[in-house]
């Protein structure tokens, strides 16, 4: 059996995540206090095969926050991420997108559109869909339950490829940029202004035998969020890519991870690192500046990882895929903090970054403090105690003396004895001395103690004007 070793998780700070699943439903997993340990906290959704979720798009409001989901029947719904209710639900059939002799015609790209989209007075929201055909459009619907064909209004429709089939696609921090990629089609930026073709990549010069790899991006995402012309992008033949498109249609830079297919590419848009995941649950990250590989992440995955999210505040990221479980790590350390079981094959992760938890003592990003509790019953087993303060007179203040454990009077037991002055601990001290005096045996005498502020006890005064002797054990001789 092949060797496996636990990898301990500290715990990671409070948030608040959802995931989608190939069984179509969505999971919120929370994490409250400390440690902190992810937790399902509501489940929206039936199980049904059909109804998967091939992709997702959330509109990170504070007041009304928004989740978009495309199903595998091919049904696109609108949901109000705070409890689960049903806003918006319409087919792709409706937008004009679906071709009836294409069965197999999915949903790849999902996006919702928020900083100009979102219109909570009019109820209107706007989505960008595109399919595996390359097919995409853009177009703002009301989020008034069902959708019928008379709601579904004039649309800005385009098509991304004339051959290929689409696999990946992302959007724009400003929202007005897009770029698709997919096998055999490279990579390319558009202008969802005008709904133009503002740039094509180039496949990589030809190797030392002539040859080229073909198109065939699994995962593309955009670097900054200031800069769109900054892409990184994974392909089936375990390469990452980065392109300048204000430089050259070419790479800038292709550097090779493991040995398997890309499968989830995420930048970093505050810092200079892009996180890939690969189709045998491998996690590392890159510096975009270098293409040096900077390292793996602790605890690998067992499937293939379909999802990752860094958070907008929080240094953590998190990953999902097949095999069904969510993964939260630390970008600095690379060390997993928590994982949560799922049971589904999971498909996307997000996060929600206006979560708040008010613990005891914490804000919204900090982990409640957790306050240790001494059992006073045990206190004499420790090997330390903490200095305690005994209360003074009113009239002198300054006087206020801290006592450890060897000044601190004990029982039998190992019970310490709650003294309010300095002449009570001075009074039971004796006691007890006198006490183990009567008991002791063979003429042993005690030691002389310690003597607090200059004074000697009674019982240190007799042995002090002739000095004790103690008792060796004698050594017994053994015969030949």
């Amino acid at each position: 059996m092949p060797r496996t070793s636990a990898v301990e998780c500290p715990g990671c700070p409070p948030l608040r995540a959802m995931t989608t699943d190939a069984l179509g439903l969505i999971k919120v997993v929370e994490v409250h206090g400390n440690p902190g340990i992810l937790k399902v906290v509501e489940r929206w959704g039936q199980p049904d095969a059909s109804s998967g979720v091939l992709a997702a798009s959330y509109a990170d409001d504070k007041i009304e926050p928004l989740l978009a989901v495309a199903r595998k029947n091919g049904l696109v719904e609108i949901l109000n991420s705070l409890n689960g209710e049903s806003l918006c639900n319409a087919h792709i059939k409706q937008f004009g997108l679906s071709d009836t002799s294409h069965q197999d015609d999915h949903v790849v790209g999902l996006h919702l559109l928020k900083t100009k989209g979102i219109n909570l007075s009019s109820r209107a929201t706007t989505l960008l869909l595109c399919m595996e055909n390359g097919n995409a459009c853009l177009k703002s619907i009301p989020m008034s339950g069902v959708l019928h064909d008379s709601d579904i209004g004039s649309q800005m429709s385009f098509n991304v490829c004339s051959a290929g089939k689409i696999l990946c696609s992302s959007l724009a921090k400003s929202e007005n940029f897009a770029l698709f990629g997919g096998k055999g089609v490279e990579v390319n930026t558009w202008d969802l202004g005008n709904c133009t073709r503002i740039w094509t990549a180039k496949s990589p010069r030809p190797n030392s035998l002539g040859l080229s790899p073909p198109a065939w991006f699994t995962a593309a995402a955009f670097l900054s969020e200031e800069d769109h012309r900054k892409i990184a992008a994974g392909t089936n033949n375990h390469q990452v890519r980065l392109y300048d498109t204000s430089a050259q249609r070419r790479p800038v830079m292709s550097v090779d991870y493991r040995e398997t297919p890309i499968k989830a590419v995420c930048p970093d848009l505050h810092g200079y690192k892009v996180y890939v995941g690969n189709a045998t649950g491998d996690l590392g990250s890159f510096d975009i500046r270098t293409g040096k590989l900077l390292g793996g992440f602790t605890g690998k995955c067992s499937g293939s990882i379909r999802s990752i999210r860094k958070h907008p505040e929080l240094s953590v990221i998190a990953a999902c895929g097949l095999d069904c479980y969510m993964r939260v790590w630390d970008t600095n350390t690379r060390q997993l903090l928590s994982t949560v079981f799922l049971k589904q094959h999971l498909t996307n992760v997000i996060f929600d970054s206006h979560f708040s938890y008010q613990g005891p003592g914490g804000n919204r990003h900090d982990q409640p403090s957790a306050i240790p509790v001494r059992d006073d019953a045990n206190a004499g087993d420790d090997e330390s105690v903490e200095d305690e303060e005994l209360p003074s007179s009113h009239s002198k203040p300054s006087k206020t003396k801290k006592l450890d454990k060897e000044e601190l009077p004990t029982s039998g037991n190992g019970q310490v004895y709650k003294t309010k002055t300095t002449n009570e601990i001075k009074k039971r001290r004796s006691k007890i001395a006198s006490q183990r005096d009567d008991d002791d045996e063979m003429g042993e005498t005690t030691t002389q103690s310690e003597v607090e502020d200059g004074e000697m006890l009674p019982n240190q005064q007799k042995s002090s004007e002739k000095p004790s002797k103690r008792l060796k054990p004698k050594k017994r001789k053994v015969s030949a």
